[in-house]
């Protein structure tokens, strides 16, 4: 393939999906004012939904300008050959294929953070701040910077040293062994990340013994579900926003919630919550997500091995010679339209599954107390409670309030 020919398909890709993504934004604030479905009159009152609608438009400008700033600085690299030179300062600095990448892709993913965080400060201190949802301090905010800096180096170092050995060692078959380092991280991750990641973040303590804790650990002997692990996670140091999550499998399986949800909710409500979660348990979405995670993951590795060899790759993004790590940034930007493809399917069974985890909490608690937890997790985080249709298709993973609750109400 011609190098002239990729740049140009990179091009289309990356205003493409821009084009996309602003028409689906703008399609999307034009259903912000529209009359609310009278199954969720009961959510906001005429200042609160006002206030929802001001959250919103918020976002939605912000996110313009975010966007566009984004597009700019890729474009601006590809164009003006930013990558070409990151990648001859690597070479001056080492002859080493794996040093060249660690260095290559670190200054790229650091440098692009470091410029986008007056983005994040804003959204935290001022767009959040606004709406009275921020609780993050800017200590918290720098360390959990340096945090997140220190784990892209340290874990994704390490995965990317694996795999450019694994492609000095077995050429374009280095696919297999990288599918298989890939399945093991994301085995091990989904088992231990509340448990060796999250406490990096977030203080973690298990769920002192009341009245709430007797009513989980009752409803679980109830459905059968062994389980001994519920955290509580302090949530608040950062947002007043809720939620709560179910991660692992097996003897590592374990619930955790926020204290903003315990706070937010009555203990009812908080037990239907989790009958959701556990429902997602019960009907083997954690395990098909997992397997279709490993699955999706083996199907692009085998693509990239397909092409990787190509110097057009490199070529096509402004670097002058062959290498793993150009080739990578190339493949990626043209593989993001399969990407988005496979992304659609994962939604469209992500939406299904989380009808089914309703339909499980509603069969083996009750419906009303979901009903209401579900309306106030909404109304506490002024969520869109009109979103189109085609944005829902495109980007949502679970199904708008309205769908949900005439669903449990079925």
């Amino acid at each position: 393939m011609d190098n002239t020919f990729i740049f140009y398909c990179i091009l289309g890709i990356l205003i493409g999906e821009f084009i996309l993504a602003t028409i689906l934004n703008y399609l999307n604030a034009k259903r912000f004012q529209d009359p609310v479905p009278e199954d969720l009159k009961d959510v906001y009152n005429e200042s609160e939904y006002k206030k929802s609608q001001d959250y919103k438009k918020t976002n939605y400008r912000f996110g313009i300008l975010t966007s566009v700033f984004s597009l700019s600085l890729i474009l601006c690299f590809l164009i003006f050959g930013g990558f070409a030179w990151v990648d001859n300062f690597v070479i001056g600095v080492s002859k080493n294929p794996i040093i060249q990448a660690l260095l290559f892709f670190g200054i790229i993913m650091i440098g692009s953070d470091v410029l986008s965080t007056p983005f994040s400060c804003y959204q935290t201190f001022v767009i959040e701040e606004k709406f009275g949802f921020n609780k993050t301090t800017t200590k918290t905010f720098v360390i959990d910077k340096l945090k997140g800096w220190a784990m892209t180096i340290i874990l994704g170092g390490v995965i990317l040293s694996l795999v450019i050995w694994f492609f000095q060692w077995a050429g374009a078959g280095f696919w297999w062994y990288t599918w298989v380092l890939a399945a093991v991280f994301i085995v091990f991750m989904n088992l231990f990340y509340s448990k060796l990641i999250v406490p990096l973040f977030n203080k973690q303590q298990p769920l002192e013994i009341g009245s709430l804790k007797e009513k989980i650990e009752s409803y679980a002997t109830k459905v059968g579900f062994d389980l001994k692990n519920i955290f509580v996670i302090n949530g608040s140091k950062r947002s007043t926003k809720a939620n709560a999550y179910f991660s692992g499998f097996g003897k590592e399986k374990r619930v955790t919630l926020y204290d903003t949800l315990i706070n937010d909710l009555e203990e009812d409500e908080i037990v239907a919550v989790l009958a959701h979660e556990i429902g997602h348990y019960k009907r083997n979405h954690i395990i098909f997500n997992l397997i279709a995670s490993i699955a999706l993951t083996g199907i692009m590795l085998f693509i990239l091995s397909l092409f990787i060899n190509n110097p057009s790759l490199s070529t096509a993004i402004g670097v002058n010679r062959p290498s793993f790590h150009a080739a990578l940034i190339g493949f990626g930007i043209l593989y993001s339209p399969i990407s988005e493809i496979t992304g659609l399917i994962m939604n469209h069974l992500s939406r299904k599954f989380e009808y089914e985890a309703d339909d499980f909490a509603k069969n083996t608690f009750a419906a009303l107390p979901l009903i209401s937890s579900l309306k106030k997790l909404s109304k506490n985080s002024l969520s869109n409670l009109t979103p189109h249709p085609a944005y829902v298709f495109m980007h949502y993973s679970h199904p708008p309030l309205i769908d949900r609750i005439q669903n449990l109400k079925a």
